[in-house]
């Protein structure tokens, strides 16, 4: 006597789905050959795959680099490319922690602009910073949002304070 509730196994994933995937892994190599070669150096990639990649980045004739991307989809059938895309939205800035970073050095800049203790406190975390540098960029952006100009220094504040803590 069959047992009456027999477990189905799923449908196998149709050709359409397949093509699908197949097409997600070749944007995601898309991303990887545009990738600067510094920021390609600093991703964990399997050597087939990098090796792939910077052979698409040899090719300029379009016949050519299409097949070499249908190889790196092939390629990245085999491996787990979770890691991979979320690496690359750390890049791109558009992971999590990448934003909640973003916006902690935004608060920084917001406190030491108003606020003189928050230098000290920023040197206790930091105290290999070029203190003389900091002050000045302090001092430049705060004078200019005094007389209402452009916002020039407070963005080369951001922008030294990404740098040092990184």
């Amino acid at each position: 006597m069959e047992d009456e509730h027999e477990e189905f196994e799923p449908a196998p994933p149709s050709k359409s789905q397949k093509k699908r995937e197949m097409h997600a892994l070749q944007d995601l190599g898309e991303e990887l050959v545009a990738l600067s070669q510094d920021r390609l150096d600093k991703l964990d990639l399997p050597d087939a795959l990098y090796d792939a990649v910077m052979d698409a980045r040899r090719f300029t004739k379009h016949e050519a680099r299409r097949r070499q991307m249908q190889f790196i989809g092939k390629v990245m059938r085999d491996i787990d490319t979770d890691p991979i895309a979320e690496q690359l939205a750390e890049i791109k800035g558009e992971s999590d922690t990448a934003k909640a970073h973003f916006h902690a050095l935004e608060r920084w800049r917001d406190r030491l602009l108003a606020d003189d203790a928050a230098l000290t406190e920023w040197l206790a975390q930091h105290p290999s910073d070029d203190i003389q540098q900091l002050r000045n960029l302090i001092r430049n952006a705060r004078k200019e949002a005094a007389d209402n100009k452009p916002p020039k220094s407070s963005r080369l504040l951001f922008r030294w304070l990404r740098e040092q803590a990184e």
